[in-house]
């Protein structure tokens, strides 16, 4: 009996995300909504705050599905596109040229784990 009550609660527990990726996600919302970047979507312009509001929708929808295993995965699946159009979101950050979401968030993710390793070093 103790099994099946212990089974029973496992798909409660099952689409949740380490805390590590949470944290490397939330690092990574962190940065859009600072960045004062702008945000194309299916040829349109958002500011961050409305693309983030829309990014988190996203991940909401695929987190219940069980798909975001790593910030690469949120990245990869979320951020990168629309899922109804196909075409890929950008990111424009002053007068800089356009890029792709994915390049952005990318180096925005490599940047927060430079950061983490450098305040996980042991000091002398």
């Amino acid at each position: 009996m103790l099994a099946g009550l212990v089974l029973a609660c496992v798909p409660a527990f099952a689409h949740a995300s380490p805390p590590s990726v949470d944290a490397e996600i939330a690092g990574l919302f962190e940065a859009l909504e600072q960045s004062g970047c702008r945000f194309a979507r299916n040829g349109q312009w958002y500011d961050a705050a409305r693309a983030s509001a829309h990014l988190e929708r996203k991940l909401d929808y695929l987190r219940g599905k069980g798909r975001i295993a790593s910030a690469e995965a949120f990245i990869d699946l979320a951020a990168t596109g629309s899922s109804r159009s196909g075409k890929p979101y950008l990111v424009r950050c002053g007068e800089a040229e356009p890029e792709t979401s994915r390049a952005w968030f990318t180096r925005q993710l490599h940047a927060l784990r430079a950061r983490g390793e450098a305040q996980a070093a042991p000091t002398p």
